[in-house]
């Protein structure tokens, strides 16, 4: 089952509600079909009952699924990428933060900071919470705590994380997590392809087999760390591959089974 959340592009008089007197498209909630959204109250994570309104694609605006109060990345959990870095294979899962004010929503640009020469694009699966989980243990079953699984770029500024050695800043700047615009709910995550195109040609591909660390077990050691709440979203990591932007790309992430993720990229205002 593929969900999403979206923001109507227009109203038709039959679609807006006399009684609520609504005047502009709220953020809504829906279960995907072929060329259509089929409404549904509250959040994804919920009942998922039907209200009746169906809402053909062409008509929507997709946002980011989820609204995490936290997005927890798993640094180099793939080999080659480690490699590519010239970094060392980590012994547990390495893990950061961004903050919740990088995200946006799938085609809305990604600006590349003036303090920064070198932007990556960085193409992953990502996970979104379903259920409120902490101090899991090692015989427990993730399954529960997740809702399904989405496209994300950890977008990062590659020179500041050399000078910086720590993460924050190069991770944490506005527009550095697009995600979306799907969440699939039935995959084998172990499973996918993740793919990254920039202006159209492949530049990442890597199987989540090759992962150091399954996602059960990225799970399980955030969890011993931190309360994971509902729509809070963990990246699991990058293939090799990684390469500047500059202003006028669009970056593409894939992963198989899920669908594609696409964000311009513009300088910042001077």
């Amino acid at each position: 089952m593929k969900l999403c959340r979206f923001q109507p592009l227009e109203f038709s008089a039959a679609s807006v509600s006399r009684a609520s007197h609504e005047t502009h498209p709220e953020p809504r909630a829906g279960i995907v079909n072929e060329d259509t959204i089929s409404e549904i109250q509250g959040q994804l994570w919920g009942s998922r009952e039907l209200t009746g309104k169906t809402w053909p694609l062409e008509r929507v605006k997709f946002l980011p699924p989820s609204v995490p109060t936290k997005i927890v990345c798993v640094g180099r959990n793939y080999l080659d990428h480690a490699k590519e870095l010239g970094s060392d294979v980590p012994k547990q899962p390495l893990i950061f933060l961004k903050p919740p004010s990088s995200v946006i929503a799938p085609e809305e640009p990604i600006i590349m900071p003036r303090v920064s020469q070198r932007i990556d694009y960085e193409g992953e699966l990502a996970i979104v919470i379903a259920r409120r989980c902490f101090q899991l243990r090692d015989s427990d079953d993730v399954q529960p705590y997740v809702l399904g699984y989405t496209c994300l770029n950890d977008v990062t500024a590659r020179d500041l994380q050399k000078l910086d050695v720590q993460f924050t800043r190069a991770k944490g700047f506005d527009t550095f997590c697009p995600f979306g615009p799907l969440v699939e709910t039935h995959i084998n995550p172990a499973g996918v392809t993740v793919e990254t195109f920039l202006n159209g040609v492949r530049k990442q591909s890597g199987h989540t087999s090759q992962m150091i660390f399954p996602l059960d077990a990225i799970i399980r050691f955030i969890a011993q760390v931190m309360t994971l709440e509902p729509g809070d979203v963990i990246a699991t990591g990058t293939p090799a591959g990684v390469s500047p932007v500059a202003p006028g790309d669009v970056v593409e992430v894939s992963v198989g089974g899920i669908g594609t993720l696409r964000n311009p990229v513009v300088a910042a205002e001077a």
